[in-house]
């Protein structure tokens, strides 16, 4: 896609150098089989095919041998693994911010992405990507709480009911400036980032939330195979 002058581009960024132990499988659960194909091919194609995405970058673990193995025809130029994943998320999303660096100005944004959300759309990232164009920071998709949150003690037991009124989940894409979040992560206590945004909060900074939809979830746990799948057939109308 050709960029207007002084016009930031949009890049996403994929960490995806995980065992993902709660699979309990000995494959890494990116290359889980879903709907036909391996879950790290649905959020990646959907990125590739947006036309306001201009470069999908994915970090990989440095032995990982299944990528190349992957249908990757769709993507074109457009697409580029990174070997050069960390120990933690945080440290594959600065590494591959590194990696990219010669690719991506300061002022251009980032979109980062769990390879493990495969059914995320174009509808979500427009949203994103329209509610954040004029500011100087970033935000991220997330849905409002809506279950009852329960505190416990370290023997299950409960101590307390939450309020979770202004309480969200956070879900991806986390997108934020280059050089606000490459910065953050630079300083950052990385035992305390989980996400971007936590990072991004260390600064002082407040990333906006904008609504997602409880379609874009996180494939966690076996059972969630099932039930992505089901979402992709019936609400994506493909796979």
């Amino acid at each position: 896609m050709d960029q207007m002058p002084n016009q930031p581009k949009h890049v996403a960024l994929i960490p995806a150098a995980g065992s993902g132990s709660r699979m309990g499988s000995a494959t890494p659960k990116q290359y889980a089989p879903l709907a036909g194909r391996p879950l790290i091919e649905h959020a990646v194609h959907t990125l590739c095919r947006h036309p306001r995405i201009d470069q999908v970058f994915v970090v990989l673990a440095p032995g990982d041998r299944d990528f190349a193995a992957c249908d990757w025809r769709c993507c074109g130029d457009k697409l580029m693994p990174l070997y050069c994943g960390g120990e933690t998320r945080a440290a594959s999303v600065f590494n591959g911010l590194l990696a990219a660096n010669d690719a991506i100005d300061g002022n251009d944004w980032v979109l980062v992405h769990d390879a493990a959300r495969p059914c995320l759309t174009a509808a979500d990232i427009d949203r994103l990507l329209a509610a954040l164009k004029d500011s100087e920071v970033g935000g991220l998709l997330a849905v409002p709480v809506a279950d009852t949150l329960k505190r416990a003690n370290a023997e299950g037991e409960v101590l307390q009911t939450v309020a979770r009124e202004q309480l969200w989940r956070a879900q991806t894409p986390q997108m934020f400036r280059y050089r606000v979040l490459i910065e953050a992560l630079r300083r950052a206590d990385i035992a305390a980032v989980t996400d971007e945004a936590s990072a991004v909060e260390q600064t002082g900074a407040r990333p906006l939330l904008v609504g997602g939809s409880t379609g874009n979830f996180k494939v966690t746990y076996p059972e969630d195979l099932a039930l992505a799948e089901l979402v992709l057939q019936q609400f994506h109308g493909k796979r």
